[in-house]
């Protein structure tokens, strides 16, 4: 819910050009920690939503027998409707090829998802890491998610992060919004950091981010960032039933 989006008018009007920094076209620092987050996406055919989601419901325990679910929530605002959007945790890039082997292998999960997959238009796959200085966040109850994803200039965050850090931190250390997690594209659209919010309700998400646009210590925070901006978007998400997260 960072203040970079539209309410950042004056300081996207008056800042100056990024400093010139040495650093390679890696799309990210040295990962010591191998733990991975796939973000699975899935575009549904038209008035296919509920039964695709009663029917994944009802079978959910053969998909999380293999490898953890984050989280899985159906796309309130932003971009396209009838659209789901899940997050699995692996141990490793070795650890999810097991985990497809398996599945690929189970027969009571292929016998539930080759039917359904009729349901389903269009499946994106991206695999990310949390940003070294974040970790994973539980909310304290039930809510809505915002999910904001930064495209930035080449360079990684060997380039941003730093800047980066500022802006997430003063959203998060002034109350307006509980940061779950922030993570940065290792495959899929490079350059790309996706920040997960938690909020209440999508009244108390909207009223924080008005409130952060005019805080000028939010303002403060976020000008540096911006210079290493290109483009940016959110989506509103409700948790389903059977999410982890809620």
């Amino acid at each position: 819910m960072l203040v970079l989006r539209s309410g950042l008018t004056r300081a996207l009007a008056a800042r100056t050009p990024a400093p010139q920094v040495c650093s390679s076209f890696a799309t990210s620092p040295r990962q010591y920690d191998g733990t991975l987050y796939e973000f699975r996406t899935y575009c549904l055919k038209s008035s296919k939503m509920n039964e695709f989601l009663e029917n994944f419901k009802k079978n959910i325990h053969l998909r999380t027998a293999h490898s953890e679910m984050v989280g899985y929530w159906s796309v309130e605002f932003g971009g396209r409707i009838n659209k789901v959007f899940h997050i699995w945790k692996y141990d490793n890039f070795a650890h999810r090829t097991e985990v497809r082997k398996a599945l690929a292998k189970d027969k009571k999960w292929q016998e539930f998802l080759i039917p359904n997959l009729a349901l389903i238009d269009k499946q994106e796959s991206e695999i990310t890491y949390l940003v070294p200085w974040c970790k994973l966040e539980k909310p304290p109850k039930e809510g809505v998610y915002e999910l904001v994803i930064f495209h930035m200039k080449p360079g990684g965050p060997a380039l941003w992060s730093d800047a980066f850090k500022k802006a997430i931190n003063a959203h998060v250390s002034l109350g307006y919004s509980k940061l779950v997690g922030a993570f940065h594209t290792e495959y899929g659209a490079l350059d790309r950091v996706h920040v997960l919010w938690w909020n209440e309700s999508a009244d108390s998400c909207a009223a924080g981010r008005h409130q952060s646009h005019e805080d000028p210590r939010v303002v403060a925070a976020v000008q540096e960032s911006v210079n290493y901006l290109v483009s940016q978007q959110n989506m509103l998400l409700i948790p389903v039933s059977f999410s982890p997260l809620k």
